[in-house]
């Protein structure tokens, strides 16, 4: 398969064979004995159970006509993405599309690299940043439901240090500089942190200086010499932006909410993640800390320079993903992924906590999550935000092709995804920029309309 066709690509283990010559047990021409048969049999036959179960979550491919979707408008999408590559000089991106569980659209465009003409291929690793917090969020809710939390526990149940908190206070005269220290009316609870609620921003409220004195400031965390453990217990002292559950300020929640998985499980969060979501769902391609391995998918990221013009900012071969120290594992954006991975997390959530025989949450959790948490908090109602997601509330508001009730997020190299569960689809884009240049500021947008635009039987019309 080349890197711009269309489909599923398989990833069952390769068979291994082996032959057994025949004979008399203890007979010396058999070349074996028939103990030794007998382990070699078993071997094969774990094996062949190793590789059955990898493949029965394997996504299933369909054409796009099975599924609903018109394959000519899919190849109006190709077509739309490739000119942001020919024309604008995009980088390499990976998209996949899938309906009723099925993989109908799986390409790539553009190069894995600007200085080499090699294509990308539908197997690149991405970082993914804030998609993250969807996989944080599903194992608090994991945890939830083994009855070891509740979601408005105060975290200070958990971590101690968030006991008292403080809240930093801009001075009332605009032009005067500082700001004064109040203590927070209630403590933090877990849906708080959930819902970004919390007050805990990335530290560019009125206590920034605090924060960079602090060595905490900024969403990326990968390359940090300290575990989150010890990272969460400094953030912990340091003045919020605002009063717990007042407003939607984005930063570290997802952060501290991992460091609670470490406590409450008694597992490291990379460890927790690898057994209890990414293992079970068959995502052998994401991770806190890629293997060397894996390097040559990794993809560069781009960033736009002074004069707009997309330059390498991380090189794969120095990335602190895979030679970096190694310890803090970010439940906010620490993930990589690939487009195929990400979508099989996703069609777990499409289809209510379960894919391919792995149950990891119940769909009452699962409802519970893509539910509105916050009303006017997050973009003054438009859309609404659940535990880890926005949360489509109305299409005449978000001006977005869509269904009420679908959800999702992106992160900060421009990726995106989302799920819409009454028309049953899940949409991923992957791409590497950061910061995005003018001209591809639009393509998030353009991709989400002419996903929309590709179905062709739609469950949310009467009389489809």
């Amino acid at each position: 398969m080349n890197s711009r066709s269309s489909g599923y690509l398989n990833e069952a283990s390769g068979k291994e064979r082996s032959s057994v010559k025949k004979g008399k047990a203890g007979d010396k021409t058999s070349g074996i004995s028939s103990r030794a048969f007998i382990r070699l049999l078993g071997l094969a036959l774990l094996v062949l159970t190793l590789s059955l179960s990898a493949w029965s979550v394997s996504l299933p491919a369909a054409r796009p006509g099975e599924v609903g979707l018109s394959a000519s408008r899919l190849e109006r999408l190709g077509q739309v993405l490739q000119s942001y590559c020919d024309q604008k000089g995009a980088p390499g991106m990976v998209v996949l599309v899938a309906r009723n569980g099925r993989v109908a659209y799986h390409r790539a465009f553009g190069k894995f690299r600007l200085d080499r003409p090699e294509p990308m291929p539908p197997d690149a690793i991405f970082r993914i940043a804030s998609q993250s917090k969807a996989v944080t969020s599903v194992a608090v809710m994991m945890l939830m439901e083994e009855g070891k939390l509740l979601l408005d526990d105060p975290v200070s149940k958990y971590i101690p240090e968030f006991k008292e908190t403080f809240v930093a206070v801009r001075a009332e005269n605009k032009e005067a500089r500082g700001y004064s220290l109040v203590p927070a009316r209630r403590q933090i609870t877990i849906r708080d942190l959930l819902t970004h609620t919390a007050g805990i921003s990335y530290g560019e409220g009125p206590a920034k200086e605090e924060y960079l004195k602090a060595g905490i400031h900024g969403w990326f965390l990968t390359d940090k010499d300290m575990t989150i453990g010890e990272l969460v217990k400094k953030l912990a002292k340091l003045p919020f932006d605002a009063q717990p559950g007042e407003k939607f300020v984005y930063g570290y929640n997802t952060d501290i909410l991992g460091y609670l998985v470490e406590v409450v499980s008694g597992m490291t969060l990379a460890e927790f993640v690898e057994k209890r979501i990414t293992g079970p769902l068959g995502m052998k391609d994401t991770h806190f800390f890629l293997p060397e391995s894996k390097v040559s998918r990794f993809t560069p990221s781009y960033g736009a320079d002074e004069k707009g013009e997309l330059k390498m900012t991380e090189d794969p071969a120095r990335s602190p993903y895979v030679y970096g120290p190694k310890k803090c594992y970010s439940g906010g954006a620490g993930l990589v992924s690939t487009a195929e991975d990400y979508a099989r997390f996703l069609l777990m959530l499409q289809s209510g906590g379960e894919l391919g025989g792995s149950r990891l949450l119940s769909p009452k959790s699962v409802e519970l999550m893509t539910a509105d948490h916050v009303g006017q908090l997050y973009s003054g109602g438009a859309t609404g935000f659940g535990l880890g997601f926005w949360v489509t509330k109305s299409l005449g508001i978000s001006g977005l092709p869509g269904t009420i009730g679908s959800f999702g997020w992106g992160g900060a190299y421009f990726t995106s995804y989302w799920v819409d569960p009454v028309e049953k689809l899940v949409a991923v884009f992957m791409i590497q920029v950061l910061p995005v240049p003018a001209g591809l500021g639009d393509l998030q947008n353009k991709f989400r309309a002419m996903v929309y635009q590709a179905i062709e039987k739609s469950y949310s019309l009467k009389g489809n």
